[in-house]
Order: structure tokens, then C-alpha cells, then sequence
């Protein structure tokens, strides 16, 4: 489903052995979830074996073990699932950026791509929610008062917790601003704002 609406994407997290696939580092698992109309429509959660074993820090951090990744799919399989997954739909991350380099490369790897254009929950909560204490998920799910029920850091938990966010934002855009529904390519634009000019910005919407 094709849509310019920003409560019709997919949200995605990634975890993985480190903090660059430029270094070598791959992805350990993928999480997802698709909002239609904003309402949760899809998921996807896998495991995938990066080919070698991940550091202790990755282990204690995620929760993600040796033993766990050395029964899961090759992190092939698992991509060129998710890639028909997301088909053409846009896509948000919290921390968009990270998730964008990991996806890229292991797409490269397997000749993939995607049509979806990126926006990031995290670019977009530091204009809406200025005087939130910072910017890192865990903590923006607090300033919400947003209720959790499981763990962080792993990736279909945070993708979940960053869908809750994302159609928060939106709505508090929405009832602030009186604009409905969100274009995805404004919520692009205003990630792009100076935080000083996000107010007009979206009064002149």
C-alpha cells in the first residue's frame, strides 16, 4: 500500500553487532510494524545470523544471544523477506539515520532497494517536544506517559514503543495545528526546520 500519509508506513528498528556497517557490522535482528490509517496492520520480527559471533556488550545490551542467532536465518533470507515486507511504503525510525545505513547495506548485499522515502521520530520529536529533558526513546516514552510493557533494545519492542510515539506526535501536531490529515513530505520539511521556526512553519499550513 502506497500512501503520503504519515500514519501509513512502516516503522522499523534494527539491532545489530555495532554502531557502523561501514566497519562490518551487520544487522542481528530486524523489527517492524506497519500503521495504516494509524492503525497497527502488520509485523515482522526475525532474528538473523550475521555469519560470527557478537561481543559480550552486544549479548548483555539486547539480550540477543550466540546461541539465539547461531539457529536463526542468514541475515540473505531474512533481509529479502523483509524486503517485500515494506514493498514501497515510507518508513520512520527513531534515530533514522543508524537504521537507513544498516538497511542500504544489507539490501546492497542482495542487489535490493526500496522505493519509501525516510523520516526519523527522533529528528521530529526535538521540534515538537522541546522541553522534553532529551530526545532518546525511552525517555520520550516517559515524557508522554506512554504505558510499557516488556523490554528495550529489542527490535520489534522498540519498534512498537517508536509507533506509539510517532501517532502521538502526530496527533499532538494535528490537534496544535489543525492539520489532518499529515503529509509525509511535511513531516520530512519540518524535521529540516530550525526549532525556532517550527511554530510558523506549521501555522502556515
Amino acid at each position: 500500500m502506497t500512501s503520503s500519509n504519515a500514519n501509513s508506513i512502516v516503522i522499523l528498528d534494527f539491532e545489530t553487532t555495532g554502531l557502523s556497517p561501514d566497519n562490518g557490522d551487520r544487522a542481528i535482528e530486524i523489527g517492524a510494524v506497519r500503521i495504516e490509517n494509524g492503525e497497527i496492520t502488520d509485523r515482522f520480527q526475525e532474528l538473523m545470523n550475521p555469519g560470527r559471533r557478537i561481543s559480550s556488550f552486544i549479548e548483555d545490551y539486547t539480550g540477543i544471544t550466540n546461541n539465539m542467532l547461531r539457529a536463526a536465518s542468514s541475515c540473505g533470507d531474512v533481509m529479502t523477506r523483509f524486503a517485500e515486507f515494506i514493498g514501497d511504503d515510507n518508513l520512520v525510525a527513531h534515530n533514522a539515520s543508524f537504521d537507513k545505513r544498516f538497511l542500504d547495506a544489507e539490501l546492497a548485499r542482495l542487489k535490493l532497494g526500496y522505493t519509501g522515502k525516510f523520516a526519523c521520530s527522533l529528528l521530529l520529536s526535538r521540534r515538537i517536544y522541546q522541553d522534553a529533558p532529551n530526545h532518546k526513546l525511552e525517555s520520550l516514552i516517559r515524557y508522554k506517559h506512554i504505558i510499557v510493557n516488556g523490554g528495550f533494545h529489542r527490535a520489534l519492542f522498540d519498534a512498537e514503543m517508536t509507533t506509539k510515539l510517532w501517532l502521538i506526535m502526530l496527533n499532538d501536531i494535528s490537534e496544535r495545528y489543525d492539520i489532518s490529515p499529515i503529509p509525509f513530505e511535511l513531516i520530512q520539511k519540518v524535521s529540516k526546520k530550525s526549532k525556532n521556526s517550527v511554530h510558523k512553519f506549521l501555522m502556515a499550513q
